[in-house]
C-alpha cells in the first residue's frame, strides 16, 4: 500500500508485480491503475514487470533438467523395491535438485541474456470511441515470432460474444490480426509477421458474427517505434 503523501512514481514494487500477474485484489487494482494512467514512470515500471514475467515465463518452458539428473530421477521412480519411507525420502530429495537446477538455470538465462531479444515498444491512444482508454505494448522477436505484451486501462470488459483483437498494419493498408481477448490489462498476443513493416497496432472491437474482417470499431491506436 502506498505510504500517505507519498509519490506515485514511488508506488511499492511488490504492488505493480502482483498487479503484473494479475494477483492484486480487485479493490486496489482500480486505484493503481488509475495511478498508472496519469503516471509516465509507473506505467513504465509496469512494462518492466511485464517483461520480466514474459522473459521468466520463456525460459522456464524452454529449461531442461541436465541428462544426469533426469537419469537420477528416473532411478529414484524404478526403485519401487525399497521400503516406502525410503523411497520417499528419496525421491523427495531428487525432486528437490530439480527444482534447484532449474532454478539456477532460469536465473543464469535471465542474468546473461541482458537485452539481447529485439524489442520494439509502443504507446496506444485513444479514440472517439474510447476517450478514456489508454495502453502500452512491448513487441519481442522470438523464434515462433513476435510476442507482443499489451496493457491497457480504461476499456470496460467485452463477453457474450463480444470481444477486441489487435491488428497490425503495414504502409500499403494490408491488416494482419494478431489476437483476440476480453481485458486489456494483461494481454499476449503473437505476430508471424515484423512490426518493422508493419508499424501501425491498433485494438478493435469485435463481434462473432462469422465475419473475419476487421469492424472498424478502434479503440487504441499506436505506431511502432524502437
Amino acid at each position: 500500500m502506498r505510504r500517505r503523501g507519498a509519490d506515485p512514481g514511488r508506488e511499492e514494487p511488490a504492488e505493480l508485480a502482483a498487479l503484473a500477474d494479475g494477483s492484486l485484489p480487485p479493490e486496489r487494482r482500480a486505484a493503481l491503475e488509475a495511478q498508472i494512467a496519469t503516471s509516465p514512470e509507473l506505467a513504465r515500471r509496469l512494462d518492466e514487470q511485464h517483461r520480466a514475467l514474459t522473459l521468466v515465463g520463456d525460459v522456464t518452458a524452454h529449461v531442461a533438467a541436465p541428462e544426469s539428473l533426469r537419469t537420477r530421477v528416473e532411478a529414484e521412480r524404478r526403485a519401487r523395491q525399497k521400503p516406502a519411507v525410503s523411497r520417499r525420502i528419496a525421491f523427495g530429495g531428487a525432486a528437490v535438485a530439480a527444482a534447484a537446477v532449474v532454478c539456477v538455470a532460469v536465473a543464469a538465462v535471465v542474468l546473461t541474456s541482458g537485452s539481447s531479444a529485439e524489442r520494439l515498444h509502443t504507446a496506444l491512444g485513444a479514440t472517439s470511441l474510447s476517450p478514456g482508454a489508454t495502453g502500452q505494448a512491448t513487441l519481442t522477436k522470438t523464434a515462433s515470432g513476435w510476442r507482443i505484451a499489451l496493457h491497457a486501462t480504461g476499456l470496460p470488459r467485452l463477453e457474450n460474444g463480444r470481444f477486441y483483437e489487435g491488428w497490425l498494419k503495414n504502409a500499403a493498408g494490408v491488416l494482419v490480426p494478431i489476437g483476440t481477448f476480453n481485458d486489456g490489462r494483461n494481454v499476449t498476443l503473437w505476430a508471424g509477421v515484423s512490426p518493422k513493416q508493419f508499424r501501425t497496432l491498433t485494438v478493435t472491437r469485435e463481434k462473432a458474427d462469422g465475419n473475419q474482417a476487421s469492424s472498424g470499431e478502434k479503440v487504441l491506436v499506436g505506431t511502432v517505434g524502437g
